[in-house]
Order: structure tokens, then sequence, then C-alpha cells
């Protein structure tokens, strides 16, 4: 990382720390989600209307996280970050990815930071078990890609800094199938993101927002581990470098409550000039 990115980190997980040991909160097991990619709470590809943390609306909550992917191709993504959640109600993140280049660009790599914000509109996941209603939340995450002039420019992208807005609705029914609690999120992103913005922002093929759908599913197949899967839909903005949809399953395991391993499989289909990239991927979660 720039050391101004290593300060804000420094100061954020400060804050994180401070927040975590203060205001734990109460909420149920595994209800903060585990942490999307790009920092917040959901699952490893797609935000949830989930607010990060365990805290309630009278607390607050707190997350930090670290996962680390390579694909068959030799693509290697390694993506770390904090958030806080804000009485259940309003959340905060901050994270950076770096995807290495494998032999497409030897040696090279690109890094991707994302500030998110998100605010819980509607309902209540966990506690309106009572209403149909999910819990309904709309978020931004800011996104700003530090290398775009190397190959982001060159593959056709038009911008280093794009916008991604999301709205999510996620349903947590307990005991739902053989007393197993499930959980159903269904997001809608309007993205210009190439490749998360990995690859930047726009493209000669299309330069502007597109509406793109994203849902997961996940069951609480024993009281700590979780097993779910989703799937991203992804627009295709680059004439050289076409992009197709992300799919995943994963597992996650809570040994204790306020920590969480995740593995996954992940289908990332063509990136750049390599095809079918799939990936195991490893997450680790402190939350609070």
């Amino acid at each position: 990382m720039h050391m101004k990115n290593v300060i804000t980190l420094s100061i954020f997980s400060s804050f994180l720390l401070y927040a975590s040991l203060s205001f734990a909160g109460d909420r149920l097991l595994a209800t903060g989600g585990v942490t999307q990619i790009e920092g917040s709470a959901g699952g490893g590809l797609n935000p949830w209307a989930l607010i990060s943390g365990y805290g309630t609306d009278k607390q607050t909550g707190a997350s930090a996280f670290y996962t680390q992917l390579r694909t068959n191709g030799g693509f290697e993504l390694s993506s770390g970050g904090v958030s806080v959640g804000f009485c259940n109600r309003f959340e905060v993140s901050l994270n950076q990815q770096k995807f290495g280049l494998s032999d497409t660009v030897p040696g090279q790599s690109i890094r991707l930071d994302s500030l998110g914000v998100k605010v819980r509109v509607l309902g209540d996941a966990i506690y309106d078990q009572d209403k149909w209603m999910p819990q309904i939340s709309l978020g931004m995450l800011v996104k700003h890609n530090e290398d775009f002039s190397f190959v982001p420019q060159l593959l056709g992208a038009k911008r280093s800094t794009g916008v991604d807005l999301y709205l999510s609705a996620t349903k947590l029914y307990l005991a739902a199938i053989n007393g197993r609690n499930l959980l159903l999120n269904a997001t809608l992103l309007a993205t210009e993101a190439n490749q998360f913005g990995i690859l930047g922002f726009g493209g000669d093929k299309h330069d502007g927002y597109r509406l793109e759908p994203a849902v997961s599913v996940a069951l609480m197949v024993t009281d700590n581990i979780l097993l779910g899967t989703e799937y991203r839909a992804k627009p295709d903005n680059l004439s050289g470098s076409k992009e197709d949809d992300a799919k995943d399953i994963f597992l996650t395991w809570f040994p204790v409550r306020n920590f969480s391993v995740t593995a996954a499989y992940v289908d990332l289909g063509n990136i750049a000039d390599k095809d079918n990239q799939r990936a195991w991927y490893l997450s680790g979660q402190v939350s609070y």
C-alpha cells in the first residue's frame, strides 16, 4: 500500500479496535455476514443488506477481514479491509485489493481502493420473523484504480475512478429447513466497473452504467457452519477483454463467535487474455 493508505487504514483500524472493545454486539451468530471482496458486509461476491459486526440498534459493531485468491491461470488477488456498523443502521467500510497479473504482464499488479457506505432503510432481516418484508439497504462503493494508466487504459477503460450503487434485500428465516436457519439475498447493482474496477471503469465497447443482478443463498448446516452459493452478473465494457459473470460456492466456519474462516470455490470466467478462470479462496474475519 502507499503510505497514505497505510496511515488511513491504521487510523480506521484503531477506531475499529476501540469500537469492538467498547461496544461488543449482541446479534445472532453470522448475522453480520462475511465480508465481500470490496469490503461490504455480505457474501464473498455480493453485498447484502446486513450491517457489519454484531451491533444491535443500540450498539456499534465492527469487522476486519483478509482474503487471498489464486486462479488456475496464475492471477492472484489479495483483499483486506475494515468496516464499522453503527446501531445496526449505518455501515462504513474501507478496502484495498491487489491483483497480480500472472504471466499476462509478469511481475506487475493493479491496486484498487474502495470506500463503502451502506444504510438500512426498511425492515430487519433477523427480528421481523412475523413479517414478509426483508431487510432493505442502500449502498455505495467509491472505487479508485491506482494503476489505471497501466493495463486498464491500454485495454480501453475510460476512467480510473467509479461509483457502484446498489440496493440489497436480505431475509433470514429462522429454523426454516430441518430446524436450520436459511438466508436469502437479492442485490441490484448499478455499475460501470470492469472486473470489479480492477480493469478500470467504462470502456470502448460500452461506456455508462448498467444494472446487474446478484443473488445469494446460505444455510446454517450446523450451529457454526454456513454453506452458501452466489451469482453476480457483471458488465462487458471492453472489446479487448471479454468479461463473464461470477459464481461461487462457499463454506464458512465459526470456531468462536467473533472469528470466522471462509473457503470458497469461485468461477470468474474470462479475465484479460485467459478463459475459464477458477480459483479457491480463503478468507479470515474478526467481528464484534
